[in-house]
């Protein structure tokens, strides 16, 4: 089937050009570079307070870090905190040479244990020995039982290693986690220890060679529950989590990683990515109360050779779904050796915009659980990641200790970083269990459309509403497996209908959709009347959704707080050609009002302007009323007019609102060439 070329405007010829660095979050800190102060005292945010009001640390903690200008000389490669900008040192760093991480804490400490003593009573120490469950496994209470443990191996990491970053001992300090040892009250301690240690560690290593110096990593962990999955196998719409607990547990944990003294947060060994976008709301949220420019990490983790997150996404969905939040450096860690990694982290050097890590296992685990890569056999499975030059960080995950990131460390030297990719048109990217770029995409019929599967609508569908009605979610699901197999690219979900409960319905819904693949493979599209069911249904969805819709209907001021929230959500939105003095009829009411919204979003809400889909209303015709005979012109026109203006938008149109004034499909034939 040839396919029809889209439509090109101006915009759309801007030649690409080279990056700087990853791409910036909006916040005027991001922006502007500020260096964080690391004055964390000064941060007095009601939130904020309320966490540290939690804390179980017996004296008040030292929460400042700012070092003094002259500490060390101006410039890279030195660096000096509440001076220099972690996000330009970083920067600087990761583009100049391969950047080393650390490696397995919990192998350290199975090492250690294998020739000192680590039992119950020591994983307790004197603070909780009289503990009412057993704690042994709980590494990360080391940080406050056994400090001496954990920094020696941090230095290990740092000295033996040659990290340039390590990451905390952190990785399940968070209050779900930590409920298995009954320890959730100790969570600010936890993530406060495991930082403090670590920037010790780190300030100690640098003094003696300031020319090199090192940075903590915040590792906020995906804790032991999954928002995508359910736990029962009778019932597929159960969850033992919600995303609201999930940001509530995330924003305790990045307030103490920071307290802590941490110069970076890392969202990290994420099997869902559903968990992953809580966290990095709960960081978006703290860096709005603080005012502070930190930079964010991902790293995901395909947990076999299909090359697939435990929920079911690819690296490329994963990478679509949280890419709003700007992080700066992306990647993969755990699960795989780096030699099964190969093909996925090609996959994701093509297409990520930030910059790149890995830090696979030392190989598969052998028969009992242990690890058999040496430190030479695991820099030489990682040396393609260097010779094709996808990486700007590298370090082990299981299985790895400071000679394995020793011997990485001496392979590398040998090789230049990735090179951040061009920055060109900016295209909408969405996600479902796989990913899906708009603008290259093509119908079935070879036209430059998206198409929207409506058979999962109440207001679209009698069968649907029926089964809806009858809560018949099972072969509701077989509505939507059928759009997807007929071509739809996205499956439109609304339950509006005053006799259903909306909000009750849209959430089971989406997260019985969710966990079937034949279903989920592609983005959803939330709709409703009220904008509390789709942000209800937003919150089960591990991919990129559409939300349709909000308008300037509601005014001006709500307007900009719901596209605000969605925007943090990552979601991109319909638009309706409504103000607050009703639906634009008119050619020049529809461009009108889209003009207006479309400077809203992008100058005040900074929105990405490719993530806006009009919708200027399809209004009916051939009603026999004059006023009426024009609207079918009046939407082309409107369009054409508003895609030249709105750089970068779409425009979506309800064609069978023509009908409603036809019998039979003849205007279909006529209208859509025009469209």
């Amino acid at each position: 089937m040839p396919q029809l070329p889209r439509k090109v405007f101006d915009y759309d010829n801007i030649a690409p050009k080279p990056a700087t660095e990853p791409p910036l979050p909006t916040s005027d800190a991001a922006q502007n570079h500020t260096p964080n102060h690391y004055t964390y005292s000064k941060l007095s945010h009601e939130k904020i307070a309320a966490i540290r009001a939690k804390s179980t640390i017996p004296n008040a903690p030292c929460i400042d870090y700012a070092q003094s200008a002259d500490t060390y000389p101006e410039g890279f490669p030195h660096f000096v905190r509440g001076r220099d900008s972690t996000r330009e040192y970083i920067t600087s760093l990761f583009s100049n040479r391969i950047a080393i991480y650390d490696g397995a804490m919990g192998t350290m400490i199975q090492n250690y244990a294998k020739k000192n003593k680590l039992e119950e009573e020591e994983y307790r120490g004197e603070r909780f020995a009289n503990w009412t469950c057993n704690t042994k496994g709980n590494n990360d209470q080391l940080s406050i039982t056994q400090p001496q443990i954990i920094k020696g191996i941090y230095k290990e990491y740092l000295e033996v290693g040659g990290s340039d970053l390590i990451g905390t001992n952190t990785f399940s300090s968070t209050t779900i986690a930590m409920a298995d040892y009954e320890m959730e009250s100790y969570v600010y301690e936890l993530n406060y220890a495991g930082a403090r240690l670590a920037r010790e560690a780190c300030d100690e290593v640098t003094a003696k060679d300031p020319s090199k110096p090192r940075f903590v990593v915040g590792a906020m962990g995906p804790t032991n529950r999954t928002g995508s999955i359910s736990p029962s196998v009778e019932d597929p719409s159960a969850r033992n989590v919600t995303f609201d607990e999930l940001v509530e547990a995330y924003l305790e944990q990045a307030v103490a990683l920071v307290d802590g003294g941490a110069d970076i947060l890392m969202v990290e060994t994420i099997f869902d990515t559903l968990n992953a976008k809580a966290a990095l709301y709960a960081v978006g949220e703290y860096l709005e109360f603080s005012g502070l420019d930190i930079p964010v990490f991902v790293s995901g983790t395909l947990v076999d050779q299909s090359g697939r997150t435990l929920s079911g996404q690819t690296g490329e969905a994963f990478y679509a779904s949280i890419r709003h939040a700007k992080p700066m450096c992306v990647g993969l860690n755990c699960a795989l050796g780096a030699k099964h990694m190969t093909p996925f982290v090609e996959k994701l050097a093509n297409c990520v915009e930030c910059f790149l890590h890995v830090y696979s296992n030392a190989g598969l685990p052998n028969a009992m659980g242990g690890y058999d890569e040496t430190p030479e056999d695991m820099a030489v499975q990682n040396k393609v990641f260097f010779e094709n030059g996808w990486l700007n960080m590298v370090g082990g995950c299981c299985g790895s200790t400071p000679p394995h990131i020793k011997a990485i460390r001496e392979m590398s030297e040998n090789y230049k970083p990735r090179k951040l990719p061009d920055i060109g048109r900016p295209k909408m990217w969405l996600s479902g269990l796989e990913d899906l770029v708009v603008e290259d995409v093509h119908n079935h019929l070879g036209l430059p459309f998206l198409n929207v599967g409506e058979r999962c609508n109440i207001s679209g569908s009698i069968r649907f509403k029926k089964l809806m009605m009858a809560g018949d979610y099972g072969t509701a699901m077989d509505i939507a497996k059928k759009q997807v197999e007929d071509g739809a690219h996205v499956i439109d979900i609304n339950v509006d209908d005053g006799m259903l409960d909306g909000l009750a319905a849209m959430q089971k819904f989406v997260k019985i959709a969710v966990t079937e693949p034949e279903i989920a493979k592609v983005p959803f599209m939330l709709d409703a009347s009220k904008f509390e069911i789709v942000m209800a249904g937003l919150k089960w969805c591990q991919g990129k959704c559409i939300v349709n819709s909000i308008s300037l209907k509601v005014g001006e001021e709500l307007f900009k707080e719901q596209a605000t929230l969605l925007k943090k959500h990552g979601a991109a939105v319909v638009v309706m050609a409504f103000d607050e003095e009703g639906q634009a009829a008119t050619e020049s009411e529809k461009v009108r009002i889209c003009k207006r919204s479309y400077d809203i979003l992008v100058n005040e809400v900074h929105f990405p302007p490719e993530d806006i889909i009009f919708d200027p209303n399809v209004l009916t015709i051939g009603t026999g009323m004059e006023e009426h005979a024009n609207y079918g012109v009046d939407f082309i026109n409107a369009t054409k007019t508003i895609k030249e203006i709105c750089p970068y938008v779409k425009v979506s149109g309800g064609i069978s609102n023509l009908s409603f004034g036809f019998r039979g499909l003849v205007e279909f034939t006529i209208f859509l060439p025009y469209a």
